[in-house]
């Protein structure tokens, strides 16, 4: 083969594959293509015409009217619910996400063995955590019932007259963190796959060494499952802090506002006192204070969270 021939069959290949990545990168674009037509449509407009609208003033009926960061003072200066409802949501996850992280982790633990009917007792811890929210608020409405509520009415039978859960200041909130536990299972089956991506061979090499359980645990297990707790973390800080179904159908914020989430009352500024651009800023506010939470725990994830990778890296 002459070297002419050879460097113009090397062009014409070079064409085609030019021509064939081309077709990949418009391929690929265009099976992406709907997903980024609804990012855009459905969550990137909507979250800047929020931006947009917290400095109106707009009840829907009436054109929008300016009022730059009236809103916003109105939020921090005027009105006290929002950082009476910001302190209830927050006192409710500080409270929720711990229980939340011990009970699955627990439970994969338990669910981590060889036991008979392991896949039945799966289902069962898993089953709560897809039904819906509206049904669970119900059920639960029922169990924390006072005078027929199945919760009472156990606590009576060993001689405790419980209160009235819903109906107290004292009681609501902790009805709700009891309630909360009930979609455990969620977390369950991400933790139990992280317990089994563990190498057995270090509790092997454990258990030469004289390692008792407790030892086990705490320089095996939680390291080695740090990473899924914090994404557990992370995901059960974003997914509490929105708490609003429950409280809706329940309590609808009392007694006294004592149950009073912030996304009911960003609810009720918004679509029952028809004060978008107030509820806007609601809004706003609310994200920046859950961007600034998750940030805090990536800073401080260093300090914490074992990945494997990077050990190997480092040695």
């Amino acid at each position: 083969m002459s070297l002419a021939t050879f460097v113009k069959k090397q062009g014409a290949f070079a064409k085609f594959n030019i021509g064939y990545q081309r077709g990949e990168t418009v391929l690929a674009w265009a099976m992406v293509s709907p997903w980024v037509a609804g990012f855009l449509l459905l969550t990137a407009f909507p979250m800047v015409a929020s931006l947009a609208l917290s400095f109106f003033r707009w009840d829907i009926l009436s054109a929008p009217r300016w009022v730059g960061l009236a809103n916003y003072e109105k939020l921090f200066l005027i009105d006290p619910l929002p950082m009476h409802a910001l302190k209830i949501t927050v006192l409710f996850s500080l409270a929720s996400i711990p229980l939340n992280i011990v009970f699955g982790l627990a439970i994969a633990m338990l669910l981590n063995t060889n036991i008979r009917g392991l896949a039945v007792f799966r289902t069962i811890y898993y089953l709560p955590a897809i039904l819906s929210g509206v049904a669970v608020a119900i059920l639960w409405q029922w169990i924390f019932s006072s005078d027929f509520g199945l919760l009472n009415t156990a606590l009576r039978v060993v001689g405790i007259e419980g209160p009235a859960w819903l109906g107290s200041k004292v009681w609501v909130l902790p009805a709700f963190v009891i309630m909360r536990l009930w979609s455990v299972g969620g977390g369950m089956v991400i933790y139990l796959a992280g317990l089994q991506a563990i190498p057995t061979d270090l509790y092997e090499a454990a258990e030469i060494d004289g390692a008792n359980w407790w030892q086990r645990i705490f320089r095996i297990t939680l390291p080695m499952l740090s990473p899924t707790i914090f994404f557990q973390l992370i995901t059960g800080v974003i997914f509490t802090m929105q708490i609003f179904t429950e409280t809706f159908i329940m309590t609808d914020g009392g007694p006294a506002n004592s149950s009073l989430f912030y996304l009911l009352y960003l609810y009720r500024q918004a679509f029952q006192n028809f004060k978008m651009g107030y509820a806007s800023a609601l809004a706003w506010v609310f994200f920046l204070a859950i961007l600034l939470l998750t940030l805090i725990l990536f800073a401080t994830a260093k300090f914490w969270v074992y990945y494997e990778a990077e050990s190997g890296e480092e040695d």
